[in-house]
């Protein structure tokens, strides 16, 4: 039997389709690609957007197009949220939500047998304990390997529907993520990269004053879920306050997990996926900057640079503040590498406060700007606000905006020239003769080869690089 996969979406759900695909080979089931024929097709949904919902729908359509009498099951963000609108879509045999993903193989069989449509969604409140989908030892990347650590996230910004498809936090057990670092590093796997719903929430159950306050503001049905959320310590979290564990100097949140894997023995290093303001400050990142396997690298999500914009959002900081992590990380290394997320047009964005977002770009020197254009999403307060801004502006914001991005990444790029950066050397472009691979501070380099034997013998491995000019999306580089 044959099965294929299709991802959209985040970090996470590239993990979590990795994990379930390796049920599957257990299962002896042969992974295929999602082009080809298949018995077995696998969609892992996206409902971060309006988009996201329309790409979910049209690769269930095409992928039943590939075999009309093959079995597919849908999962993911847009499952949970929006069941009864997935198993509507002709063609779709098992609806399965966030929390079901790693029983798929087990819905496959029984649908197999029994012929019946199936639909497993959790409700909200079910949603609390970690779904254990088992080590992963392999990845379809045989460089870079994501290890999950985390699930859920409590901070019910108004624009976003992630807390209500992805549920309470609760944290992965510390000794199943370092076992799965072992085994990947063992592996061959020379970058970890840590990655969650919410990352910085990791053992942060029970402490909803994690930088962000109670969320009181949110309004929809959050402030329940909120608190509910507040007494609930579902995974590592020793009960005390981040404030108490802060002032006696002791370990909690993700440096629990860097502080051991800096430790690990092996060739590899170790990249945070992201970090939220809306849940860290400056004090914490410092403490983070003493691990010598930790990339220069954070992703950092402003998503706005206007401090009413911000509010609104109910994002608990300021401009001021973001600023100061980025001071923070700059004094450390003034070549350290920053990305972030801004949304254009969300509910009353001025024109006065669009620019402040593009100030913030050209200030930072991000090495790489994601930029979304506001979508109205269920069950979130944004979506009943006033102002709504019309799509031709933000269209409009959006282009000015990937400029300003652009301006900023080449800014970043010309600080970085003739400096010598390690590169993990990943993969070869026979006809430019070159190979590429990213810096610690995630800058993609362009190194050229004479010999196509030596470029084979670089990859997957730490080679040192001088950076020379902005190239295509990252930097030349020469070998030193």
């Amino acid at each position: 039997m044959k099965v294929a996969f299709h991802t959209l979406g985040c970090k996470v759900n590239q993990y979590e389709t990795e994990a379930i695909s390796e049920k599957f080979r257990e299962k002896g089931y042969q992974v295929v690609d999602e082009r080809e024929f298949a018995d077995v097709y696998i969609i892992n949904t996206c409902t971060v957007t309006s988009v996201a919902d329309k790409k979910s729908r049209q690769y269930i359509r095409k992928m039943k197009k590939l075999n009309p009498d093959s079995v597919v099951a849908v999962t993911g963000c847009y499952a949970q949220i929006k069941p009864d609108e997935v198993s509507a879509v002709e063609g779709v045999d098992i609806v399965a939500g966030t929390n079901e993903k790693s029983r798929l193989t087990e819905y496959v069989e029984e649908f197999m047998q029994e012929g019946q449509r199936q639909i497993h969604i959790k409700g909200y409140e079910e949603l609390d304990a970690y779904d254990d989908m088992g080590t992963i030892t392999n990845t379809e990347n045989r460089t870079r390997a994501y290890i999950k650590i985390q699930e859920g996230c409590n901070r019910f910004c108004t624009y976003c529907v992630i807390p209500y498809a992805r549920g309470r936090v609760r944290s992965r057990p510390l000794g199943d993520i370092v076992s799965e670092a072992k085994q990947l590093v063992d592996a061959g796997y020379k970058e970890i990269v840590l990655t969650g719903i919410n990352t910085a929430l990791y053992d942060m159950e029970s402490d909803t004053r994690a930088r962000a306050g109670n969320g009181a503001d949110v309004g929809c049905a959050a402030d329940e879920h909120v608190d509910a959320a507040a007494g609930h310590a579902g995974g590592p979290d020793d009960g005390n306050s981040n404030a108490d564990r802060q002032e006696t100097g002791q370990l909690y949140g993700v440096e629990k997990i860097i502080a051991v894997l800096d430790e690990m023995p092996g060739d590899f290093r170790i990249r945070l996926s992201s970090l939220e303001p809306a849940v860290v400050n400056a004090d914490y990142v410092k403490r983070l900057l003493k691990y010598r396997r930790l990339c220069h690298h954070l992703h950092l999500s402003a998503q706005s640079g206007s401090d009413s914009v911000l509010r609104d959002m109910n994002r608990p900081y300021d401009r001021e503040e973001y600023m100061e992590i980025v001071d923070v990380l700059r004094s450390f290394d003034p070549l350290y590498g920053l990305s972030t997320d801004i949304i254009v047009g969300f509910p009353g964005e001025k024109e006065k406060d669009f620019e402040e977002s593009c100030s913030l770009v050209r200030e930072c020197a991000f090495c790489k700007t994601h930029i979304f254009k506001y979508s109205k999403r269920p069950f979130t307060k944004a979506a009943e606000m006033k102002g709504h801004v019309a799509p031709q502006v933000k269209n409009r914001r959006s282009e000015t905006l990937h400029q300003a991005g652009k301006e900023a990444s080449l800014q970043f790029f010309a600080a970085n020239s003739g400096s010598e950066a390690v590169v993990l050397a990943e993969e070869i472009y026979e006809e430019k003769k070159l190979i590429t691979g990213y810096t610690g501070n995630y800058i993609k380099a362009y190194i050229k080869y004479e010999d196509l034997q030596d470029a084979e013998r670089m990859l997957n491995t730490f080679v040192k690089v001088r950076l020379q000019e902005a190239f295509e999306d990252g930097m030349t580089a020469e070998l030193v």
